[in-house]
């Protein structure tokens, strides 16, 4: 099974989605499930994994709620306070749902580039393990020597980086990309990370790019993490921004292309499986 290992869902308002600014406009619509898989299905996809954009107790229950109506979203990346003493209250709220896989924060938006390692955010990191839950890793090149400190402390923790941690694509092969390849080796370190390669299309000219600027990037992924922990993403529909859900897709597959049937099919959807441990 091909899995989409990172993808979102929203009923558009402007005080909820204040982030979708005037640069993305495109983006100030709904997007639902039925609207996603047709595109998979066009792509040859057959399930994903729905990921949190609002930090809210209800966006969790809600994703949960799209994913009982829609047997291919296959599991929900959610939200819970990891800074709050209730953490664990609200993780047993979701306990019982078998679609709950993980819960991600948005870490690249607060203004403390050492938030990951605040006392209050790694107790809640530290519930997580209890649930059998993951974690999504969102930040910037900026703030990997902070999460190579922050997984570390959890050898336990099955960890994932969104984005690749969003290197400067549209910088090209210069310093930034020698000091984001040297920073993302040393958190490939840790056996318990795994990393999407997704989100990579809004990193460089959205409607200026070549399938081959993204190679070094993936040749890097590639070198530090190995194609076994590596999943595909299309970060639909913010990757719309820059292409469409199949040429999204289709860079990843074309640049797999020149690797074994094994490793494909690892990067397409069987390290997603094993990592979430999907049915």
């Amino acid at each position: 099974m091909n899995i989409d290992a990172h993808q979102h869902f929203w009923k558009y308002n402007p005080r909820e989605y204040a982030w979708i600014d005037d640069s993305m406009t495109s983006l100030r619509r709904d997007f639902l499930p039925e609207q996603l898989q047709a595109e998979m299905t066009e792509s040859g996809f057959q399930g994903s994994i729905a990921v949190q954009v609002r930090q809210s107790l209800e966006e969790t229950r809600r994703l949960l709620n799209l994913a009982e109506h829609h047997a291919f979203i296959l599991g929900v990346v959610g939200w819970v306070d990891l800074r709050s003493p209730e953490v664990s209250h609200q993780l047993a709220s979701f306990a019982g749902h078998p679609k709950l896989v993980g819960i991600r924060h948005i870490v690249e938006s607060e203004p403390d580039d050492g938030f990951l390692l605040r006392p209050d955010f790694l107790r809640g990191i530290s519930a997580l393990d209890g649930f059998e839950l993951a974690y999504d890793i969102l930040i910037y090149p900026k703030h990997l020597p902070a999460a190579v400190d922050f997984v570390r402390r959890f050898e336990r923790q099955r960890f994932v980086l969104d984005h690749l941690a969003k290197p400067d694509i549209k910088a090209g092969t210069g310093p930034s990309f020698t000091s984001w390849a040297r920073d993302l080796q040393e958190l490939a370190v840790f056996p318990n990370v795994f990393c999407k390669l997704s989100g990579l299309v809004t990193e460089t000219g959205w409607r200026n790019w070549n399938p081959e600027d993204f190679r070094p990037y993936l040749d890097a992924a590639l070198d530090c993490f190995g194609p076994e922990r590596l999943m595909i993403g299309s970060d639909w529909p913010v990757c719309t921004l820059a292409a469409s859900y199949s040429q999204v897709m289709s860079m990843v597959q074309d640049y797999l292309g020149k690797y074994s049937p094994a490793v494909r099919d690892a990067v397409l959807g069987g390290n997603a499986k094993r990592f979430w441990k999907l049915p």
